[in-house]
Parts: C-alpha cells; sequence; structure tokens
C-alpha cells in the first residue's frame, strides 16, 4: 500500500542527479529501492486499479520508469535517471503514438499531466483543420482549460503561425505538440497517500482531452 513519499526519496534523487556514477549508485542502491522504487511501483498500481477500471473503454496499461538510462543514448550524461515516472498508455500498437497520462517525481519536486510525447506534425496538422472546420468541442475544452488553474498548456509553439483564430483557441492552434502539465514543489501531498487521490482526480479532469486527441491520433486523413 502507497504511504506516501519521504524525505529521503528527495535526499536519494539529489544524490543521484550530484553523483551520476555508478559506485555512488551501488552503495546507496537499498536506498533507492526503499525510498524511491518502491513507493513509485505502489502509486503507480494504486493510481492504476483505481484508475482504470472507469475507463475500460480504452484500455489502459501501465508502465513503471527504470533509472537506467538507455546506454546507446547517454550523450555525455551519467548512467542513471534522477527523474523517475509511470505512464497509463491505451493498450496498443501504436500507444506511444496516442495521448499518454504521467506522474512524475524529480528533486525539487513533482509533476503530472496528459500529452502527446511526441506529437506527429500530420495529427497537429488534423488538429488545425478540426478546429478551423468545426471548431465547437474545442473551443467548450479551450474554454473549460481557462477556467482551471492545475495545468499548463506547455507544448512549444511554431515560430511562425500557422494561422490566428480568436481566442481561447488561439493558445492552442500554433503548438507542436500538446503537453497538459501541473508542476508542484516538494509539498505534505507528495508524502502521503492522498498523492494518489489526487492523481486519480487530476487523470480524471484530464479525460475529455484525452479522448479528443485520441479520436484525432486515430482518424484516418
Amino acid at each position: 500500500m502507497f504511504a506516501g513519499f519521504c524525505q529521503q526519496t528527495n535526499e536519494f534523487l539529489w544524490g543521484i542527479r550530484l553523483n551520476n556514477q555508478r559506485d555512488w549508485f551501488q552503495a546507496h542502491k537499498q536506498e533507492f529501492l526503499d525510498y524511491v522504487q518502491t513507493p513509485m511501483r505502489q502509486l503507480a498500481q494504486e493510481v492504476y486499479d483505481t484508475f482504470a477500471p472507469r475507463h475500460q473503454e480504452l484500455p489502459l496499461m501501465m508502465k513503471v520508469s527504470r533509472i537506467y538510462r538507455d546506454a546507446r543514448r547517454l550523450h555525455g550524461r551519467g548512467p542513471y535517471k534522477s527523474h523517475l515516472w509511470f505512464s497509463l498508455a491505451v493498450a496498443a500498437e501504436d500507444r506511444w503514438s496516442l495521448p499518454v497520462l504521467w506522474f512524475e517525481i524529480y528533486p525539487t519536486g513533482y509533476a503530472y499531466g496528459m500529452g502527446l510525447y511526441p506529437a506527429k506534425p500530420a495529427v497537429m496538422a488534423r488538429f488545425r483543420r478540426q478546429v478551423d472546420q468545426d471548431p465547437g468541442e474545442m473551443l467548450r475544452l479551450a474554454r473549460a482549460f481557462e477556467k482551471q488553474d492545475r495545468f499548463r498548456l506547455d507544448a512549444e509553439e511554431y515560430k511562425r503561425p500557422k494561422g490566428n483564430p480568436a481566442p481561447p483557441l488561439d493558445q492552442w492552434y500554433n503548438r507542436k505538440g500538446i503537453d497538459l502539465t501541473c508542476t508542484r514543489p516538494v509539498d505534505d501531498l507528495l508524502y502521503s497517500p492522498a498523492l494518489v487521490g489526487e492523481v486519480c482526480e487530476a487523470f480524471e479532469s484530464l479525460m475529455p482531452y484525452h479522448r479528443y486527441f485520441t479520436a484525432l491520433c486515430q482518424r484516418a486523413d
């Protein structure tokens, strides 16, 4: 049962960021197992067990990240990650091209949200055509997003706008992708079992956006 992360969780993540080498990790591996990996897996499992049955139409699969970086992609960095996450993705062959729900923890805090990583240019072009031709549903979603203060829209924008729709659609239209993120500093919630409920509630609030962009991704041009 997830009881919350703890101060040792953040201490380990700071440690691996500042001492990203095998000798340090091996000397502190039990701390990683006890204070990072175990609670992360517990959180992921409880969120999945609570959230996935509500959305059996998808269906969802859960994945927890490993601390080891891909040796083929180190690019001068150390062999370990100082941020770990879990994701809920649609169990489909092309699941990584569909919207993903995620939670991440790092030394200075944690975050959770939904996005397309990466968003295919064809999908975003399809999104712009949909907004041009029938903006109603996205307009409702954009207006609802403006009224909340939990998430922000983070995706990179094109330097040369693709178009100029009226607010609030202008905040979405020229994005290269979709990234809805809630970022929090280290706080009492991180160290509490109530984090399960917060993440489930947050994911539920993102489902209208998840359904909208899943449909766009799966639509044939």
